[in-house]
């Protein structure tokens, strides 16, 4: 059975604001992941460039355009859709590899699966 984690409080998530990161282990491998809000929405993916393996923020949890509307690949200039991760310009080999998220009572949840697992500690 997938489990949940709480991830941060739902104000540290603004409108094509600043994303909070966090790790998971995701093919055997420590990786990168980041929360965003967009359009009201939480939204989690893989911290990593669909066309090379390659962290994607141009500044320290910074994914968005200087317009708000997308997430971009700082390696490679590529365009994601915010709440798809589907690459709408850009060199792209697919999209972001999403994590499914909740928000409830003021707490952004995210779900381990059995290809997606919380770093241990």
């Amino acid at each position: 059975m997938p489990e949940w984690h709480a991830l941060c409080g739902s104000p540290d998530l603004q409108d094509s604001g600043l994303a909070v990161p966090f790790d998971v282990v995701y093919g055997g491998q420590t990786c990168r992941a980041f929360a965003i809000r967009f359009q009201g929405q939480v939204r989690a993916y893989i911290n990593r460039c669909s066309h090379v393996a390659m962290e994607m923020d141009w500044q320290p949890n910074r994914f968005f355009s200087s317009d708000g509307q997308w997430l971009l690949c700082a390696s490679h200039g590529a365009f994601h859709e915010p709440l798809t991760g589907k690459c709408s310009a850009g060199p792209c080999r697919g999209g972001l590899t999403a994590i499914e998220t909740l928000e409830r009572d003021g707490v952004v949840w995210w779900q381990a699966q059995y290809n997606l697992q919380p770093v241990a500690f």
